[in-house]
């Protein structure tokens, strides 16, 4: 709770013996419908490029990137994640398959301030209509929660309906939204920031652990409850 100091100011809640988190490490998280391992780019070019193939340019309308149009510049494109510092990218594995058919990373490490940003999230059609999505953040999630982050961000751009609903329906928080945070492709972006608090990780954890147990699907692998249900929202103001 907010105090007063010493000086009659109101001050924000106290966050005793704080030293940051602890750094995320390129390790496998392992899911029930998905494992998430590090992003190698010789290793898993060949899959994501022919999961992608599957598309066409408008799953790549939000993307800094645009659709590789061979193994080659796949394995360019994912060099590129693998090389830089500031991310900690992950392929996502279908586990039925045992083939890789997304990537996501970990960027905007803050550590000794306790944030990071869920990013450069690119699914393939091979994802749709399963639960591998909602998997594979929910794995991430868990493990910066674990690591000692306080926040999890998502930011997206504010024209990209399907991710700010995707957000929304893992129980992130909009939090505003960032006017002209920078062109993309030629046209300026505008970037919706929403965020989960570690004070609202649990009540998050238990929704989509719900979500994804066995008894939520049928023999069909379609879900019974929608992952709306799970979750306990406060009455809008």
């Amino acid at each position: 709770m907010p105090e007063i100091n010493i000086w009659g100011q109101t001050v924000n809640d106290p966050v005793p013996d704080w030293q940051g988190a602890s750094v995320l490490e390129r390790g496998v998280l392992e899911g029930r419908f998905c494992r998430l391992e590090p992003l190698d780019a010789v290793e898993h070019a060949v899959d994501l490029f022919e999961a992608y193939a599957l598309g066409d340019d408008s799953d790549w309308t939000w993307l800094a990137s645009h659709q590789p149009a061979s193994v080659e510049e796949t394995v360019d494109w994912l060099q590129g994640k693998v090389q830089d510092e500031g991310l900690v990218p992950f392929a996502v594995i279908d586990r039925h398959s045992e083939r890789a058919v997304g990537l996501v990373c970990y960027m905007a490490i803050e550590q000794q301030l306790g944030s990071v940003e869920i990013g450069h999230v690119t699914w393939s059609r091979k994802m749709k209509n399963s639960p591998l999505g909602t998997e594979a953040v929910w794995l991430l999630l868990q493990y910066g929660f674990e690591r000692g982050y306080r926040r999890l961000e998502w930011k997206c751009d504010s024209m990209n309906i399907a991710s700010r609903r995707a957000a929304d329906r893992l129980g992130f928080t909009w939090e505003g939204r960032l006017r002209q945070k920078l062109v993309r492709k030629g046209r300026n972006r505008d970037s919706d920031m929403l965020s989960i608090i570690d004070s609202e990780w649990p009540e998050r954890d238990a929704a989509i652990r719900g979500w994804l147990a066995a008894d939520n699907f049928d023999a069909e692998g379609r879900q019974i409850r929608r992952l709306e249900t799970f979750l306990v929202r406060p009455e809008s103001v």
